[in-house]
Formats: C-alpha cells, sequence, structure tokens
C-alpha cells in the first residue's frame, strides 16, 4: 500500500575528452530513508533537499535538510552571542522584484551568515506542465524564469524532438543559438546596469540599461516578442528573416558593440568601481566545486563549466564560440564576465547572421511510448535542465526542470558571509539569480 517514488540520477562523464551521459534509477518509498551523500558530496545538498520536500523520503544524516521551496516554519540558523545580532529584509521588498526572504547574523556590520528563505509563490509549475498536451507547452515553459525565455524553451523542444525521435535542420539550431545569445546581451547588460546603479556609478547605469534596450528590441524586431517569447516551438522557429530586417539587426548590434567600448572603458578604470567591487563578496573555487556551482558562478571562481563547449548538439562545435572564465571569484569577476561575455557572444550572432536562413519546420507525430529526454542548455546564469518522460501510451508522466538558480543561491549565501551588510545589495546583483526560477 506504500507509493513507490521513481529517483533518478544523472551523471556526465568525462572520459579521455569524450562525454557521456548515465542516468541511474531506483525506486523507494516515503518509509524506506537512506543513507545522504551530501557529507562525501556536498553539492548533492540542494538536490536531497528537493527529494525530501517532495517525496518525504529522508536523507539520513543531511546536515543542513531543509527546505527549498517552503516558506511556513522555515527551521532559520540561530548564531548565540551576546553581540550577535540578527537583520531581516523582505519577503517583501522596496524594489519591484519577487519575494525572498534574506536573514543576516551580524557582529556590527559584518555579516557571520545569511540564511535565505524563498518559496513564497507556490507556483507549481511541474504540475501544470503535466495538464496539457506535451507538444503545447511552450507558453507555460516560457514563464519559469521570464529572463530566460530561450534558454528554457530551446530546453523544452529540444526534450519534446527526442521524444518524438527527431532531429531539426542546422538553421533551426542556428536561429535558436542567435536567441539565446541575444539573451545572454541582454540579461548581462541588465547585471551590469543594476550593478553600477548599487554602486552609485550612475554613467554606467544609465547606459547599460540603455544598450539592453537594443539588445531585447532585436529580438523584438525578429520574433515579435522582447523576450523571446513565441520564438522557438517544438521543430520549427518563428522569425522574420528577410533581407531587410537582417540588415537592421546587424547594424543595431554594430552600433551596440561600438557603444559599449567607452562605457566598458570607464567602467573597468574607475577607482569607484575596483575600490566597491575588488575583493567583495568571494566564492573560492574549492568551493565552487565542492557545491556544486553552475554557469557564471563556476566560471568566475575558476570552474570551467559551459554547456555550449561540452553540450552534445553541434551548432557550437560547427560554430565555435568562446567560452570565459575569471578566477578572482569576487564581484568584479562577475561584472567583468558579463562584460566578456557579451563581446563574445555578439562576435558569435555576427558569424551565426552571415549564414543563415529561414529554416523549414518539421511536422511532429506520436512521442515514443516509455521513453525519456533530457535537454541541456547554457543558459546566461548557468545550466538549465528539462527532463520528460512519457508513460505506456506516450502521454507525458513526468517533466522535471531545473534552473540554475536551485544550485547557485547558496553561492550568494557564502559569498556574504565575513562581508559588510552594505555589500549585499552588489553581491546579490552579482549573482542575479532568480526566485520564480526556484519557486517552481
Amino acid at each position: 500500500g506504500t507509493d513507490l517514488v521513481n529517483l533518478n540520477a544523472i551523471m556526465i562523464n568525462d572520459q579521455g575528452g569524450s562525454q557521456a551521459l548515465q542516468i541511474f534509477r531506483t525506486q523507494r518509498a516515503a518509509t524506506q530513508p537512506y543513507h545522504s551523500l551530501t557529507p562525501e558530496l556536498p553539492q548533492m545538498h540542494c538536490f536531497e533537499r528537493e527529494c525530501f520536500e517532495q517525496h518525504g523520503i529522508k536523507p539520513l544524516g543531511h546536515p543542513w535538510l531543509k527546505p527549498i521551496r517552503e516558506a511556513t516554519n522555515y527551521p532559520f540558523y540561530n548564531l548565540e552571542g551576546k553581540e550577535v545580532h540578527e537583520v531581516g529584509v523582505g519577503p517583501i521588498h522596496a524594489g519591484v522584484i519577487e519575494p525572498g526572504h534574506f536573514r543576516f547574523m551580524c557582529f556590527g556590520e559584518k555579516v557571520h551568515h545569511l540564511e535565505i528563505q524563498l518559496g513564497f509563490q507556490h507556483r507549481a509549475v511541474e504540475k501544470l506542465l503535466l495538464q496539457s498536451d506535451l507538444k503545447n507547452l511552450a507558453p507555460l515553459v516560457e514563464t519559469i524564469a521570464g529572463d530566460s525565455t530561450i534558454a528554457h524553451t530551446w530546453a523544452y523542444c529540444e526534450a519534446v524532438e527526442a521524444l518524438h525521435g527527431v532531429h531539426v535542420s542546422q538553421d533551426i539550431e542556428r536561429v535558436r543559438g542567435i536567441a539565446l545569445e541575444l539573451e545572454r546581451v541582454a540579461m548581462h547588460l541588465a547585471g551590469l546596469s543594476g550593478m553600477a546603479n548599487d554602486i552609485a556609478f550612475l554613467p554606467g547605469g544609465s547606459t547599460y540599461g540603455r544598450l539592453r534596450t537594443s539588445a531585447i528590441n532585436t529580438s523584438m524586431r525578429l520574433c515579435g516578442s522582447r523576450f523571446g517569447r513565441g520564438w522557438l516551438r517544438p521543430g520549427a522557429v518563428r522569425c522574420q528573416l528577410t533581407p531587410a530586417i537582417l540588415a537592421e539587426v546587424e547594424q543595431t548590434l554594430t552600433a551596440l558593440k561600438n557603444d559599449l567600448v567607452p562605457i566598458n572603458d570607464l567602467f573597468q578604470n574607475s577607482l569607484t568601481v575596483q575600490h566597491r567591487l575588488k575583493g567583495t563578496g568571494i566564492v573560492s573555487q574549492k568551493t565552487a566545486i565542492e557545491m556544486g556551482f553552475v554557469g557564471m558562478a563556476a566560471r568566475t571562481s575558476g570552474v570551467a563549466l559551459d554547456l555550449r563547449k561540452t553540450s552534445f548538439g553541434e551548432l557550437y562545435s560547427k560554430f565555435p564560440i568562446q567560452s570565459i572564465m575569471e578566477t578572482s571569484g569576487d564581484c568584479w569577476a562577475r561584472a567583468v564576465l558579463r562584460i566578456r561575455e557579451i563581446d563574445a557572444s555578439l562576435r558569435w550572432i555576427f558569424i551565426a547572421l552571415k549564414q543563415i536562413s529561414l529554416p523549414e519546420p518539421i511536422a511532429l507525430k506520436t512521442p515514443e511510448p516509455h521513453s525519456f529526454a533530457l535537454a541541456l542548455i547554457e543558459g546566461w546564469r548557468g545550466e538549465v535542465l528539462h527532463y520528460l518522460e512519457t508513460d505506456q501510451t506516450g502521454k507525458l508522466s513526468i517533466y522535471k526542470v531545473q534552473d540554475p538558480s536551485l544550485r547557485n543561491w547558496f553561492a550568494l549565501a557564502l559569498a556574504v558571509r565575513e562581508n559588510e551588510i552594505s555589500d549585499f545589495p552588489i553581491c546579490n546583483k552579482s549573482f542575479d539569480m532568480s526566485y520564480c526560477g526556484q519557486d517552481l
């Protein structure tokens, strides 16, 4: 009478430069605990916490078994001491951001510990994804994390196409790549604008913000939406690729590239900017590896993790893109990496635009029964994962989504330690994690 839960573990092995996916499965009931892997593999902590929260299967010996998304009766860590005080921020904030609670344990102005409590929205995205036809989920997928619309929708499309046993053309892949790199450019510009505002560097705040508009308007010119909604669909892309529009896009992006030169130079050479960002919010390479951080949070700490260099698709192997890495692990590294990645993405887009043509859509028939598909896309934050599984009739039975925020929110908590509480806004913006991407 006990319900069994299928637990999947997905591993990527790199053997002599040849990569392979390995997927392991076991069945467990909520009444059957297991010995936690987290003490030996700390990067497992968030996955075991999520599994316990969703299915009640307890990992015995887990050192930090706290809710990932449940905001009620959250067991905060307490620091003892007469001179220790707590500062609570949120979940309702002064700015227009999503709900999240940040509790600082401080000695004077220095932060000894930060605990981040999320899960106030109860979105139930994964349950909603099981309530509609597999091929019609794109409008919902596009809202999983609005600033990563392309990354999530591409992962969804790739997984759906795999379940249907089809491979899309290189033209479709190339358009999707342009969409993804435009999203990366736009969000890095938004991040730089926010960081500049947080340290009162007004030329950067206004200029980077203005240039972000050029990037998202380019997306709108190509697909009709500034955020890329409606652009990607299973087996197809929806966009305008007339010679006139492509010439306009190239002209706009050329102007954007040229306008970036003086503001990047001003930003990076400003002593005020360097003073506020260098040495602030450090995440060491050792910590990044041990905790399993991904994407930008990993690459700014000297960890070479970039799915565009290691993924299993052909797009970036035929059209290579430079993978950027910084080593200082501080807010400065997270700003400079954005600047360098924008430049690399624009160079890649210019190359792709010269070899682009309007792709023909591919018809999808019936998904394979008793099948699963896994898609991994390197979004601007990092690794976006979509796992889909069908039952004996070919109907979708499991849809699992992982935004990089699930793994990287803890990076912010660790980065703030031993910094002053006034450094928190800079650290927070430097990672720019997603609340809604976490609260699925």
